[in-house]
């Protein structure tokens, strides 16, 4: 049986319902949680703590304008040992977790009264009885306070 072309029947593909393009769904990939980095503030305190410093304050001075410094720390040990021990940590730590190296210290040599600068933190070692004596944060007694404890 021979076909004609004539009588071919043409025979129409179903129509193809386009279907719109759905963008793949976004994943939301958390990225590995940094550690932070921790501040001056914390690496001097917790290096002061470390050491068993006693009455651990920092001192906010920017609203006083001093220029001096934005922050004082202060805490005593009962030691010239001790006090020593406590501004060897600070310097310590300040290099290990910061890269930042003490700008200025005094007092090493009788470890009464050690004063360590770090630019914007300024932070003071006493001796007990020198700290009694001195009474640094009486004369800063309006800036805002914060005590650290253990």
């Amino acid at each position: 049986m021979t076909v004609k072309k004539s009588e071919e029947k043409k025979v129409k593909a179903p129509a193809k319902k386009i279907a719109a393009k759905k963008a793949p769904a976004k994943k939301t990939v958390k990225a590995p949680a940094k550690k932070a980095v921790p501040t001056d503030m914390e690496v001097i305190t917790d290096a002061i703590l470390e050491k068993k410093g006693q009455n651990v304050i920092s001192l906010d001075l920017r609203k006083e304008g001093s220029g001096i410094c934005d922050f004082f720390v202060i805490c005593n040990a009962d030691s010239t040992t001790n006090v020593s021990a406590i501004a060897d940590n600070i310097e310590d730590r300040m290099i290990e977790r910061l890269k930042k190296k003490v700008l200025r210290s005094q007092g090493k040599e009788n470890r009464f009264w050690i004063i360590q600068d770090y630019g914007d933190i300024v932070v003071h070692i006493f001796q007990t009885e020198y700290r009694n004596f001195y009474r640094l944060e009486d004369l800063w007694s309006d800036c805002d306070r914060k005590t650290y404890e253990d």
